[in-house]
């Protein structure tokens, strides 16, 4: 007799009234479509256990820890289905190792994040949330002070042009700005759409108007901007970061923005999250600060869920995703013994 497939969800998508959170029809969608029996976590650990995934034969996740102890004895497991596109949560050889397929959803937040990052350059250079402020406090007459700065002429830089970063620049062509980046994996050619020049990262730190990041946290990204980075910068330049907080040195940027190494700066993530109220970031009027859900809309969570759903599908079918993180896990000798087992149990 044919079993389900069974599919888990890690305890962060459930609200302290034990509802679903996540907009969108998503559990809907998965009874419907894939015909599946799915689960969810009875609770939040901050990192996964192996009593936590067993049963499951794929699982969402967005905020837990994935370590190489996650996955002590599973056999059943075949892939981890990552909201979002950072997986440094992830174990990624130990994954690989185990023959799990790690899945993010790229095309899902391409679009949403680069139009994230637009509205922080428009807010910044626009100086929008000061003007509001100014208005609230019934400061009418202070208005003519506070000019904002126009982005035609200037130069917009980006330090990452992959799948959000192209889609920011495409996105400010109408906006008639010069467009730099500096990306050691990337190929000039593939971006002449978007008319982006790749330079180095000195040059992109010391020429850009608008220095967008839109890089992965790695070790080799952990603190790449800091003291020395920010004081290559312009004085009339502002810094927008909606990848990851790691990637800045926060006391560093801090200190760039209470003493005018910078113009401003517009962050939706930071070193800790959620930040500390006391963070001195919060006491400074010139950067624009959002807790890392800017591009959240019910679009991007249906889109999500697509995607999610795609990819499951096609693993289901013996077919590799193409937003797979790590694709080799698949002719692993443990994804294909689970795999023959997953296909014989589901028949």
């Amino acid at each position: 007799m044919s079993r389900k497939i069974r599919i888990g969800f890690t305890a962060d998508f459930v609200g302290e009234d034990g509802s679903f959170f996540v907009p969108g029809p998503g559990l809907k969608l998965v009874d419907e479509r894939l015909h599946a029996d799915y689960g969810i976590f009875p609770k939040f650990l901050r990192e996964v256990t192996p009593e936590q995934i067993r049963g499951f034969d794929m699982i969402v996740s967005f905020r837990p820890l994935w370590k190489e102890s996650s996955l002590v004895g599973n056999n059943q497991l075949l892939s981890i289905h990552r909201l979002g596109v950072g997986y440094e949560r992830l174990d990624v050889p130990a994954l690989t190792k185990a023959g799990i397929i790690l899945c993010i959803t790229p095309k899902a937040i391409r679009r949403p994040m680069a139009t994230s990052i637009i509205t922080l350059m428009l807010a910044l250079s626009l100086r929008l949330t000061t003007k509001e402020k100014l208005l609230r406090e019934g400061r009418w007459a202070e208005v003519p002070q506070y000019k904002g700065w126009s982005l035609e002429g200037k130069t917009l830089g980006s330090i990452g042009v992959g799948n959000i970063g192209h889609d920011m620049f495409r996105l400010a062509k109408p906006f008639a700005m010069k467009h730099i980046a500096y990306d050691p994996y990337a190929k000039e050619a593939a971006l002449a759409d978007a008319d982006i020049k790749l330079v180095d990262l000195d040059t992109v730190l010391a020429e850009s108007d608008i220095l967008n990041i839109s890089c992965p946290l790695t070790e080799e990204t952990r603190h790449m901007i800091g003291e020395k980075e920010l004081r290559k910068m312009k004085k009339t330049a502002f810094l927008i970061n909606t990848a990851r907080g790691p990637i800045i040195d926060e006391p560093s940027l801090t200190k760039a923005l209470q003493e005018g190494w910078i113009r401003g700066a517009g962050l939706d993530v930071f070193e800790q999250e959620p930040p500390s109220l006391d963070n001195s970031l919060f006491k400074l009027d010139n950067v624009i600060l959002t807790p890392h859900s800017l591009c959240w809309t019910n679009e991007l969570n249906m889109l999500q869920w697509e995607e999610v759903l795609s990819q499951m599908s096609q693993i289901i079918k013996g077919e590799m995703s193409e937003s797979m993180v790590n694709p080799e896990a698949w002719n692993t000798p443990q994804f294909k013994f689970k795999m023959k087992n997953f296909q014989v149990a589901i028949k």
